[in-house]
């Protein structure tokens, strides 16, 4: 690691711990040449799998795309931006523990429709209106009666857990 400070090569660590909730390590380091000292943040990189297309097409995985489409369902809804950037990173976990070079890109909108089925069932109803490509309104009626046998995002956290806390 060079320094920023005096350009030199030679650095020490003089500590390390996790930081982002084990996502990152945080090194303290020492330059050997000026004694200047400085925090460097290491991060696993992470190749996404690439898209494939209904047309054929590929491309690589854009996750502005993805929460701009999760933002533009529930906008104007009461769900929090902690929330939408969790299970934005939910469908990336996903995605990443799939194995997979290239991914469908319907399953990734399925994948999407799940966290937007958890999150708020009008933002859910809203993307499955343009992901589906509803033609009229009984398709819209369908859709709204299988939310009907699901319980909302609202009674699933007044539901007690059957499983003890991971405390």
């Amino acid at each position: 690691m060079h320094c920023p400070f005096c350009g030199a090569e030679d650095t020490k660590v003089i500590d390390s711990r996790l930081a982002s909730e084990g996502a990152q390590v945080r090194r303290r380091r020492e330059c050997l040449t000026c004694n200047e000292r400085f925090t460097t943040f290491e991060t696993a990189e992470l190749v996404m799998p690439r898209l494939m297309k209904s047309d054929g097409r590929r491309e690589p995985f854009n996750e502005e795309k993805l929460r701009t489409g999760m933002l533009r369902a529930l906008e104007k809804r009461p769900v929090n931006t902690e929330e939408i950037e969790e299970a934005v990173n939910r469908v990336m976990k996903r995605m990443r523990a799939s194995g997979e070079r290239e991914i469908p890109s319907r399953k990734l909108g399925d994948w999407v429709m799940d966290e937007l089925r958890d999150l708020d069932q009008v933002a859910y109803v809203r993307f499955a209106s343009v992901y589906r490509s509803f033609e009229d309104v009984s398709a819209f009626q369908e859709e709204i009666d299988k939310l009907k046998n699901i319980p909302s995002p609202e009674e699933k956290k007044q539901q007690r857990s059957l499983l003890p806390d991971d405390d």
